[in-house]
């Protein structure tokens, strides 16, 4: 499972001109669906983004976690995240979780998340989407769950 963060002052979401999703400060997370993923991908990226101190603090040091601020994050599907782009000038997407997949993951990473008490906003899965935000900062993580199971190999 890969996540995009972005720390923002606002971001929202519409799909065909209505709005179906706005925050005000927090996280706006892409999130790709891996063909193997797990709920337990979900879990760590959920539990691991509650507690992800990247907003700052009375210094401007990221200090803070998202529920430390009163923050919020919307979440949107991004398959395109999963795309494998090495090879060619086209992206193939068969890394990509079937749909019933992604989005029964999608769901479960957006409950998980509100269960660690972060207010969650979504996005439409599998519709076409225009996702506008602030970015402050700019602040950009990208997170990939599968890297949670390396270990450096220095370390």
């Amino acid at each position: 499972m890969i996540a995009v963060l972005q720390r923002v002052s606002k971001a929202s979401v519409t799909v065909g001109g209505e709005e179906i999703g706005q925050i005000g400060t927090g996280l706006m997370i892409l999130l790709g669906v891996v063909a193997d993923d797990q709920t337990r991908d979900a879990d760590y990226l959920a539990e691991k983004i509650s507690r992800f101190r990247i907003f700052g603090d009375e210094e401007n040091q990221m200090n803070r976690d998202i529920l430390e601020i009163g923050g919020a994050c919307l979440v949107v599907s991004q398959f395109t995240l999963c795309a494998d782009w090495l090879k060619g000038r086209r992206p193939g997407f068969t890394k990509a979780a079937p749909p019933e997949k992604g989005e029964e993951l999608y769901k479960y990473f957006c409950e998980q998340l509100r269960r660690t008490g972060v207010p969650v906003e979504t996005g439409r899965f599998g519709a076409m989407m225009s996702v506008s935000l602030v970015n402050e900062g700019p602040v950009t993580f990208v997170l990939d769950s599968k890297k949670k199971f390396h270990r450096h190999p220095n370390k």
